[in-house]
């Protein structure tokens, strides 16, 4: 495994191994949060194709998997929303960008 190197952002850690980047929020978030960022590169770039947000969420759900802080559906652009596994810990999927527009 190659060593991380640090990249900040503010005051923000970003660990960083190979196209890994992992984002350190000590006293942000109330309980562990994992973040998936759809759309973003390793750099935050946008990438020219990806799954929107709202069709993760809407695989998500037919899997039986519940969904909290809902996106809306009939959105489009940034969205977010969070599931938990079967810890506790909390997973954002979090989107900034514009993805493909919803029919």
């Amino acid at each position: 495994m190659a060593a991380a190197c640090l990249r900040h952002r503010g005051d923000v850690p970003f660990p960083r191994s190979g196209d890994a980047v992992v984002g350190i929020f000590q006293g942000l978030f109330e309980r562990n949060l994992l973040t998936f960022n759809p759309g973003w590169d390793s750099r935050a770039a946008k990438l020219p194709a990806f799954v929107d947000v709202r069709e993760i969420q809407r695989r998500l759900k037919a899997q039986g998997i519940t969904i909290d802080n809902a996106a809306d559906e009939k959105s489009s652009g940034p969205a977010s929303f969070v599931v938990e596994d079967p810890d506790g810990n909390r997973i954002l999927f979090d989107q900034h960008v514009n993805g493909p527009a919803v029919h």
